[in-house]
């Protein structure tokens, strides 16, 4: 049964706006909560989020290092909701992180990374890089001891860069410091620049998702009914950002924004840590050499997950998590191995003898760099070889695995730099330091 014309036309008028960024039929397949969690439409809530509550608390902060601090002081205990304000922008800041890392996660076990969708990829790796971003430019607004020494600690692993690193360093902190000039950087940097680089980049996202048909439908869903976007899709994409608010205000308000005492560039706290998302670099500093932990590990990986999309692959059942119980199986095993390698390779690096004071004629870039970086890579390739044996495993499941397998070996180096070092970066237990 068609609809009236006057009526579409209406609706079209009304929802315009809706009807740009989603088709106006859509498989009924796609509609399974289970097939994307609703992950991009919540990244894009908290989007808006950030930019709403962000405006907000822009009229109260003055962005100097004399009056930092005490704005927030101001903007919590005089302000009417200021408090809860700033915890919905930290809480949501955080949220926003996880969302668009558990997006990208989402779209390499589907498979929607694959030509014609490998700009919308790279365009996604690209967001949650300025997400991480203007995350850690506004760490530092609150001008405490917490957000000072962590962004002074985060910025000094840009020192590690090869050739660029120093500059780099300089630019984005406007001297040899963290100071004044470093303050005014990352407001306008958290506040402008970068909001409109998200902003653009993410209707740019929208747009190549639109063009390439969509959420990516399996091949044995492709003949499933075809329903109207409103309001079969809109519904369900109001009741998960609504559950979002609710769970963002509930958050909100019970955990406060934390604030430690005034930033006092003469006091170091022991330890000085990065923030939480640079941990697992920062974990990788005390065991591989510098070059190796924060510049060719990262670029590596980054490389890779480019590069994923060109793989050549005779599989083409894409939108499925796990294409076989055999890439489940060998999913598990990738990331029981990676956690159990992880810890086992902190804790002998722990127990043996610093290996430049037991050489010390030969050079750290062999010892602590190329030596330890070809053994993790040799043990990463038999890893990868026994699972392709041992479940005949296609290209496209060998990419899960190997996502899997990083994954979980970040998460491990950045629970052990958070929870498990104490003072001097020492392993310590938590109820211990």
């Amino acid at each position: 049964m068609t609809e009236d014309p006057a009526t579409e036309k209406r609706e079209k008028s009304r929802f315009g706006l809706i009807l740009h960024l989603h088709p106006r039929k859509v498989r009924e397949s796609t509609l399974r909560f289970t097939l994307t969690f609703g992950l991009g439409g919540m990244a894009a809530t908290l989007l808006l989020i950030q930019v709403i509550t962000g405006l907000l608390l822009k009229f109260h902060y003055e962005p100097s290092p004399e009056s930092a601090y005490n704005s927030i002081l101001n903007l919590q205990e005089s302000l009417l909701f200021g408090k809860m304000l700033r915890n919905i922008h930290h809480w949501s800041a955080i949220a926003f992180v996880w969302i668009s890392f558990l997006h990208m996660l989402r779209v390499a076990f589907t498979g929607a990374y694959r030509p014609p969708r490998d700009v919308t990829w790279i365009t996604g790796l690209a967001l949650l890089l300025l997400v991480v971003l203007s995350n850690f430019t506004g760490y530092l607004l609150p001008w405490d001891q917490l957000s000072y020494w962590a962004v002074t600690v985060a910025a000094s692993l840009l020192s590690y860069i090869p050739l660029a690193g120093d500059p780099i360093r300089r630019i984005l902190l406007g001297g040899v410091e963290v100071g004044q000039p470093t303050l005014t950087n990352f407001f306008n940097l958290h506040t402008g620049v970068i909001p409109l680089l998200i902003i653009a980049l993410m209707a740019w996202h929208f747009w190549r998702i639109r063009r390439a048909g969509g959420v990516i439908v399996a091949e044995r869903d492709k003949e499933s009914p075809i329903v109207s976007t409103r309001p079969h899709l809109i519904n369900r994409e109001i009741v998960v950002a609504m559950a979002l608010l609710a769970v963002i205000f509930i958050i909100s308000s019970l955990l406060d924004a934390p604030l430690r005492e005034r930033a006092n560039p003469a006091f170091s706290p022991n330890p000085a840590k990065a923030p939480w998302y640079f941990m697992g670099l920062q974990e990788l500093l005390i065991h591989f050499h510098p070059l190796f932990a924060v510049f060719i590990l990262p670029v590596t990986i980054l490389a890779a997950a480019v590069w994923m999309p060109y793989v050549r692959s005779t599989d083409k059942n894409q939108g499925i998590w796990f294409l076989s119980p055999c890439g489940i199986r060998s999913a598990k095993m990738a990331a029981f191995t990676g956690a159990l390698l992880t810890i086992i390779f902190i804790t002998v690096s722990e127990i043996l003898p610093d290996p430049e004071a037991l050489l010390p004629r030969v050079p750290p870039l062999l010892t602590t760099g190329l030596v330890p970086f070809i053994l993790t890579s040799g043990t990463v390739c038999f890893l990868l070889k026994y699972l392709h044996r041992r479940y005949s495993l296609n290209r496209a499941e060998m990419i899960q695995s190997v996502v899997v397998l990083m994954v979980v070996s970040y998460a491990v180096l950045t629970v052990t730099g958070i929870f498990f070092r104490g003072e001097g970066m020492n392993l310590v237990w938590p109820w211990d330091r």
